[in-house]
């Protein structure tokens, strides 16, 4: 990728003005009270809080201007050329100091939190930030004021996360501003006058019973403890605040955990470039996880008295039924020594390796290493193969890399967005907000899904088409596009290559002859398709509704296609953008953790990549492309006269009895290996199938980096110890490597992941060159492509080239595919499978946190109410679901988005496992499975 120059530092105008009779200077369009904090002098002030929008109310903040009548509010007062202020007159002190009593003389005789780490101002007292100024400025509430104060509301704990203690409100309006304007939830409001006004959730419904996501950001920006997290209701002292990273999905948002007693008790957003101190109600309320009692703390070894079989639904308390525990020594002997036996009496395929996109990039390359050079072959792969391998083989087909165009936040120099296959409210919740921030500004907003998404509201259009259809709606776009002479003939001529075969392949694809395949109306179609070619900018986002189906590979060569010939890309607020699911899979996949690429994207039968890794790591390597990860499981069923039959597996951090489709056959498979190396921090159902399980460091334990879906290399810091003798993933990975007899010395802090960082840097040069540990450590978060110690990185890429042999983009031509398996009289239904706001992946680690598996506690199938009707059953009834692979009973849920003859079910719980459904059919050019389309039936629960 090409990387423009550093761009010169911004020098915003500025003005004169006086503040307390000396003279200064302010930044045009600067606030008084910006201007005075950035000179040292601190105003009082309480509903203004940075990151929302100036309000004026609380009248803490006031100051008297020269000239005018009245006081102002400094911080939504801008300074003016010449403006005389005086910020510590008489008259604004004994003004702020009246306010400050007033709103004390209210509070109830008790506060409910507060220490040094919540405020901004200093110490804080019983009343948090209120009760700071009071301290500050001398403010006692007087006897005659106390005896005035109203009754007390009654306080509310109906919320798993937040207890709402309206009697220490001050109506600020934070949390209201905070709620409908930065994460644009809309729920709570103001309601009521005079005397009687109050915050209200909703209809003054209970915060438990509202429609409230608990992204939290009301309890985040509140100044006095009137909304905050249950956990630190009463006296919370802190032993320390760690800066690090979420490791709950790819928006990958900074964040800062408060300790005590190497615990973890709330969690702040810190205002990182992805996220500007926003969360989302896994990153603010999910990790109480790492403290669960089913933490695995001691190696364990299978019983001898126990032969394995694909029984993964036991508990996790009762490990001794089947394993015993074992020392480090003998469990990683056991282990390594296994392994290094079956490969040499196997060969180098009887192998493989599941790494894992929950860890760090530090974690993958040495995970990866020691497959190529340990295990001596190419078989390592993890979760993208599940997510968005398809997005990665188109893009690098056509553009030349996998990662996005452009960042998310993006959107604000952008027209229109399309947003197809993605329920981003739900699955980046964080990345939405900043798409509902923009359509508030008037960016046009075009959702395209099976499902109705909760975007849908803020959308400008609503392309509802139906499952297994893109390529007929997006190719009728494409074909719009170019019969109206709207094509960007000048783009496509400079830039892009085999034009006249997309041209000739989509004349077949009108929106008259696609409307009733993709149940799209023609009109619809053009008017969306006329839009976005016509738009100065606009961007493409996708999830895993576009990617996983056989014909995910053809899904993304058409949206590339609908990009490139609109020349919608390598400007601000166009291009391409995947939205990776998990916390590292951008980052996992940059470092090699799939079978056909070393780090970097360098094909490992390419001879020159293949001669320079075998130089850089001093092994003979192999050099062809490894197994998927389910084509390892069906080596793993093959017979034993298979000379390339996989016979033993080391899996980090992965899920596979519950992630992998056709379950049934996945566990088979597991079950069947001759040695099974489980490393993971509980008791996983892959776990069960093991014949050694190692206890690992969760992602709050370790220090290592991970890039999240913007091509931003992120640093996550250890903040609490392991449980028990429980050890990092990065020295259990390299312990391996030595009983498979490698020499390895990564001597250092945190298990030498700085050396491990920096020996990764030199496989990806052309990516990451530019960011030592050193930048990362004094950053925190630097985009790449970075090339030098000077080079901010480049947030928006292909501005004038394609990383191609002839730097130009390759159209590729799709067809109609259909879906491997399509309804019929037996099974008569669709199953969508996906994720869900409050549970993540597997649900290894969510439905093990409190608070989220109270909001979501329960398996569902959802379906609209003409289904309900049709099936005779009501929401809430069980019902037994059933493919041609298996089946299991599940809850009915009613959700009017699901469209006709259609059930969605999310994958998050062991109990009622969706991909125990699934089909495990694969896209012939990327190897992921079909997860978003199979058939099924429902039945009552006998």
């Amino acid at each position: 990728m090409k990387v423009s120059a550093k761009p010169a530092e911004v020098k915003l105008p500025t003005l004169a003005f006086k503040l307390d009779q000396q003279t200064l200077q302010a930044f045009e369009g600067e606030t008084i009270l910006k201007a005075a904090q950035r000179h040292g002098v601190d105003i009082p002030h309480l509903c203004h809080k940075d990151g929302l929008r100036a309000d004026g109310n609380c009248r803490a903040c006031v100051v008297e201007i020269k000239g005018e009548r009245t006081l102002a509010p400094s911080c939504c007062r801008t300074v003016t050329a010449g403006m005389e202020v005086q910020a510590n007159s008489e008259r604004a002190v004994k003004s702020r100091k009246m306010v400050l009593e007033l709103l004390l003389s209210d509070m109830p005789a008790v506060g409910h939190k507060w220490n040094d780490a919540n405020a901004s101002t200093g110490s804080v007292g019983q009343h948090g930030e209120l009760s700071a100024w009071a301290s500050r400025l001398g403010v006692t509430v007087r006897p005659e004021l106390q005896a005035l104060r109203r009754a007390q509301p009654a306080t509310d704990l109906s919320h798993p996360a937040m207890a709402v203690n309206l009697d220490a409100c001050i109506q600020c309006t934070r949390c209201v501003r905070a709620c409908r304007e930065v994460q644009v939830n809309d729920v709570i409001g103001y309601a009521h006058r005079g005397a009687q006004s109050q915050i209200v959730f909703d209809l003054n419904d209970a915060m438990g019973n509202s429609s409230c996501v608990a992204c939290g950001e009301c309890v985040q920006v509140c100044p006095t403890g009137a909304l905050m997290p249950k956990t630190q209701m009463g006296s919370q002292a802190l032993d320390k605040t760690v800066d690090s990273v979420c490791p709950f999905c790819g928006v990958g948002c900074l964040l800062t955990y408060k300790v005590k007693n190497n615990k973890i008790i709330s969690v702040d957003g810190r205002d990182g470039p992805a996220n500007q101190s926003r969360l989302c109600v896994k990153g603010r309320f999910g990790f109480d996880y790492v403290h669960h009692p089913h933490r695995l703390t001691q190696p364990l070894i299978r019983r001898a008295d126990v032969p394995k079989d694909s029984t993964v639904l036991r508990d996790p308390a009762e490990w001794a039924t089947v394993f015993r525990e074992a020392s480090w020594d003998e469990a990683l002997d056991l282990a390594g020594g296994t392994l290094k036996g079956l490969r040499d009496t196997h060969g180098r395929k009887a192998l493989a390796g599941f790494g894992s996109a929950k860890g760090s990039n530090e974690e993958a390359y040495l995970f990866q290493k020691l497959v190529r050079t340990g295990f001596g072959s190419n078989n390592v792969d993890h979760c993208t193969r599940l997510c968005h391998a398809s997005s990665v083989a188109a893009l690098l087909e056509g553009i030349g890399s996998g990662a996005v165009s452009n960042q998310v936040n993006d959107v604000d120099h952008a027209e229109l967005i399309l947003v197809i296959g993605s329920n981003t409210a739900g699955n980046h919740p964080v990345a939405a907000t900043w798409m509902k921030n923009a359509a508030k500004r008037g960016l046009k907003i075009v959702t395209a899904d099976p499902r109705g998404t909760d975007l849908d509201k803020h959308a400008w259009r609503k392309l509802q088409f139906k499952a297994d259809t893109d390529v007929a709606l997006i190719n009728a776009m494409i074909q719009t596009i170019i019969e109206e002479g709207l094509a960007d003939a000048a783009f496509i001529s400079a830039r892009v290559s085999n034009f006249e075969a997309l041209r000739d392949s989509v004349r077949a694809f009108s929106p008259q002859a696609m409307a009733p395949v993709c149940g799209v109306p023609a009109a619809a179609i053009r008017e969306v398709a006329r839009a976005y070619a016509k738009a100065k900018a606009a961007m493409i986002f996708w999830g895993m509704g576009v990617s996983q189906h056989v014909h995910g590979t053809d899904n993304v060569r058409s949206l590339m296609a609908l990009c490139l010939v609109a020349g919608q890309i390598g400007k601000p607020g166009s291009g391409l953008h995947p939205l990776r699911g998990q916390n590292n899979v951008q980052g996992a996949s940059d470092a090699g953790l799939i079978p056909m690429m070393f780090p970097n994207y360098q094909r490992v039968d390419d001879s020159a990549a293949h001669q320079w890794f075998e130089d850089f790591w001093g092994m003979t390597l192999d050099d062809q492309p490894g197994y998927t990860v389910v084509e390892i499981m069906h080596k793993a069923l093959a017979p034993e006269s298979d000379p390339h039959k996989v016979r033993g597996m080391y899996i980090m951090g992965e899920n596979p009895a519950m992630s992998d489709p056709d379950l049934n056959q996945a566990r088979r498979a597991l079950a069947s290996l001759s040695h099974l190396v489980v490393q993971d921090i509980f008791m996983t159902e892959t776990a069960w199938l093991a014949d050694v399980v190692l206890p690992a460091g969760a992602w709050p334990e370790k220090t290592g980096t991970v890039s999240n879906t913007d091509r931003m290399l992120q640093l996550g810091r250890q903040a609490i110890d392991p449980p028990g003798d429980a050890r990092p993933d990065l020295w259990i990975i390299q312990q391996i490597a030595h009983r498979m007899g490698l020499t390895w010395n990564y001597p250092g802090e945190n298990c030498g992941v700085a050396l491990v960082y920096e020996e990764m840097r030199q496989t990806m040069h052309t990516a990451i060159g530019g960011i030592s540990w050193e930048r990362l450590q004094r950053e925190g978060s630097v985009t790449y492509p970075c090339l030098n110690a000077d080079d901010p990185g480049l947030a928006t890429v292909f501005t004038d080239h394609f990383p191609t042999p002839d730097g130009r983009a390759h159209l590729v031509p799709t067809t109609l595919t259909l879906a491997a398996e399509k309804p019929d009289a037996a099974y008569p239904l669709v199953l969508i499978t996906g994720r869900q706001l409050e549970h993540w992946h597997t649900g290894s680690m969510t439905r093990r946190s409190a608070v989220l598996d109270a909001l979501e506690p329960v398996a569902t199938a959802s379906v609209n109410a003409g289904e309900l009707a049709r099936l005779g059953l009501t929401a809430g009834a069980m019902v037994t679901l059933r493919s041609r692979r298996g089946t299991l009973d599940v809850q009915l849920r009613r959700d009017d988005g699901t469209p006709d003859g259609t059930v969605f079910m999310p994958f998050a719980y062991r109990e009622a496992a969706a991909n125990l459904l699934t089909h495990a059919a694969l896209d012939p050019f990327a190897k992921i499975p079909e997860f978003k389309y199979c058939a099924v039936c429902i039945t009552p629960v006998s």
